[in-house]
C-alpha cells in the first residue's frame, strides 16, 4: 500500500452518490481540502436509481411530515435554477378515483403542496376534465376529473456527476473504484486506506447511502441508528401517450405511483416500497414488483399494460432511518446527521437517509456541524446561487440553448441535439468546439453517441465503461443495440490500454 500520510486532507467523504458528491462540493467551495471515495462508480446505486423527480413529497402530507415538505418545495425551484439543463418542470395529473382519498381532502393537500414551499416560477394546481383535456385521451372513460399540480424532472445520475465535477473543479479530488478499506483515529485526524493509498484527513464523512452501515462495520465503528432498507422499483415501456403530462396515481392499496415521459419514446413507471433484504451489488426490481407495476398502470390506461411490454426495469435502495413505521411507504424520507462527540477526537459525521431533493441543504447542514471541528470549512453559504456545469443559462433558456447549439453544429440530428444541451448545458459547446461535422466528431457509435462526447465523459466525468455511459451519463442504452454497446466497451479497454 502506498504511504501518502503527509498529505493532510480537511475532509474524506466517502460515497459517491448524491449525498457525498453534494457535500464534497459543498465543503471544496469554502476552500476545504476534499477528497471522495467512491467504491464504484459515480451515482452507480440510489442515486441513479430514482423516480428521477425534485418534487415536495405530495404523498408524505398524509403522513405529517410537514417539515421535510416544506423543507423539500423550498429546494425544488432553488435546484432548478442552478441547473436548468438537467431539471425541468413537470405538470403531473392526479385523477380522482372513487372510493379512495376524497376530493377535499386532495384539494386540501394540494392547497398546502401550493403554499407553504415558496412556490414562485411554478405554476399553481388547477382541476380539469378529462374528458376535455387532452391528458384524459389515454385513460380509460371512468376518470372523469383530475387535479394538476407542478413539481420537477431531473437526471439523477447527471446531478450526481454534476455535483462531482465541480467539486473537482473546485480542486477536491474524485476517486472512483476506491473502496474505503480501513478508518484508523489518530487523534485530532483520521487515517483513511483506499484504493491501495493511505491518506490524513481532518474529518471523515460516511455518505455510504444504503451501505452507511457496512461501512462503519468495515472499520469496526459502532453505529447508533438503525436503517430500513426499502427497494423502490421501476419499469420502462414504450410512449403510453403523446403530451408531456405526467401522472400520479392512485392504488387501492393506499400506494401511489407515477406514469412520467422518459427519453422521447418511452414511459417511466414507478415506484414501489418493499422492505428489502440480501445485499446491494445486484439490485433488481423482482417479477412480482413489475407485475404489480404493470397491473397498476392498467387500471388507469386503455390500453393495458403487460411484462412483456417492459423494454427496461431498474430498482434502487433507500436508506430510510428506522422511525418503526409498519409499511414500507410509510417510513420518513427524512434524514438525521450524527457527528461524533468532540471528546472521541477527529470528526465522524454519518449521513442516514436523504433523498435527491433535499442533498444540497443536507451538504449545507452538514458542512455548520463540520466547521464547528474544522476551521477550513467553517464560512457562509453558496450552493444555492452558484449553478452546476453547464447551468450557466437562464432558467427558461434551454430551448434557446437548444437552437444556439443546432445553429453551430448543424451536423447533428435534432434529436442529438436535444440531448446533449439537457445533458451538458452550455458545456456542450466545449466539447464539440471546432467541428464542422460529424466525421470530426471521431468515431461514431450510434444515436449520436461520437468519441467527443466518450473523450469528454472519461477525461472528465470519471466514466470507465459502458455501462456508466450508456445508464448513467446518457440513457443511451435504451437505444444502441448489443453490437453497438460491445463496440464502446472493446473502445474503452483500448483507451484504458492506451
Amino acid at each position: 500500500m502506498k504511504d501518502h500520510t503527509s498529505s493532510m486532507f480537511d475532509l474524506a467523504v466517502i460515497g459517491g452518490g448524491i449525498n457525498g458528491a453534494g457535500i464534497a462540493r459543498d465543503a471544496a467551495g469554502r476552500g476545504a481540502k476534499v477528497i471522495l471515495f467512491e467504491a464504484g462508480d459515480l451515482a452507480r446505486g440510489t442515486s441513479s436509481s430514482s423516480t428521477k423527480l425534485i418534487h415536495g413529497g405530495l404523498r408524505y402530507l398524509e403522513h405529517y411530515e410537514f417539515a421535510l415538505v416544506r423543507e423539500s418545495l423550498q429546494e425544488r425551484e432553488l435546484l432548478w435554477g442552478i441547473a436548468p439543463h438537467i431539471i425541468h418542470p413537470l405538470r403531473f395529473v392526479l385523477p380522482h378515483v372513487a372510493g379512495l382519498r376524497p376530493r377535499w381532502l386532495v384539494r386540501l393537500g394540494l392547497f398546502l403542496y401550493d403554499h407553504i414551499g415558496g412556490r414562485k416560477r411554478l405554476p399553481a394546481t388547477q382541476s380539469i376534465a378529462l374528458t376535455r383535456h387532452p391528458a384524459g385521451a389515454p385513460l380509460k372513460p371512468e376518470f372523469q376529473t383530475a387535479f394538476v399540480y407542478s413539481d420537477c424532472w431531473v437526471d439523477d445520475a447527471r446531478l450526481v456527476v454534476l455535483n462531482a465535477r465541480d467539486a473537482a473543479d473546485r480542486g477536491a479530488e474524485v476517486r472512483t473504484n476506491s473502496r474505503v478499506t480501513c478508518l484508523t483515529r489518530v487523534g485530532d485526524h483520521w487515517r483513511v486506506d483506499a484504493g491501495g493509498q493511505s491518506l490524513l484527513a481532518r474529518a471523515v464523512v460516511n455518505a455510504g447511502g444504503p451501505g452507511v452501515l457496512d461501512v462503519l462495520a468495515a472499520v469496526h465503528i459502532p453505529a447508533t441508528h438503525g436503517l430500513r432498507l426499502v427497494r423502490g422499483s421501476h419499469i420502462v415501456v414504450p410512449r403510453l401517450f403523446e403530451h408531456e403530462w405526467a401522472y400520479f396515481f392512485q392504488l387501492p392499496d393506499g400506494r401511489i405511483f407515477f406514469a412520467i415521459p422518459y427519453e422521447h419514446d418511452f414511459t417511466l413507471i414507478g415506484t414501489t416500497d418493499a422492505d428489502h433484504t440480501g445485499g446491494l451489488d445486484h439490485i433488481a426490481a423482482s417479477e412480482e414488483e413489475i407485475a404489480y407495476l404493470c397491473e397498476g398502470a392498467s387500471r388507469f390506461f386503455r390500453k393495458p399494460v403487460t411484462p412483456p411490454d417492459v423494454v427496461w426495469s431498474y430498482a434502487g435502495v433507500r436508506a430510510l432511518v428506522d422511525d418503526h413505521s409498519g409499511k414500507p411507504e410509510a417510513a420518513t424520507r427524512g434524514y438525521r446527521l450524527e457527528m461524533s462527540d468532540e471528546s472521541e477526537g477527529a470528526p465522524l459525521l454519518n449521513v442516514y437517509g436523504g433523498k435527491i431533493t433535499t442533498y444540497r441543504h443536507l451538504a449545507e447542514e452538514a458542512m455548520e456541524l463540520l466547521g464547528e471541528r474544522v476551521t477550513a470549512m467553517a464560512g457562509p453559504g453558496w450552493t444555492s446561487t452558484e449553478q452546476l456545469p453547464g447551468g450557466d443559462f437562464a432558467v427558461d433558456g434551454i430551448d434557446r440553448l437548444i437552437e444556439r447549439f443546432r445553429a453551430e453544429f448543424p451536423f447533428f440530428d435534432g434529436r442529438t441535439a436535444d440531448r446533449l444541451c439537457r445533458a451538458y448545458g452550455t458545456a456542450a459547446f466545449a466539447i464539440f468546439a471546432g467541428a464542422a461535422s460529424l466525421a470530426e466528431c471521431g468515431v461514431h457509435f450510434g444515436h449520436g453517441l461520437t468519441q467527443r462526447e466518450v473523450d469528454h465523459l472519461v477525461m472528465r466525468e470519471w466514466a470507465r465503461t459502458a455501462e456508466d455511459i450508456l445508464w448513467r451519463r446518457t440513457k443511451l442504452g435504451l437505444r444502441l443495440s448489443q453490437r453497438e454497446a460491445a463496440a464502446l466497451d472493446e473502445f474503452l479497454k483500448q483507451m484504458e490500454v492506451a
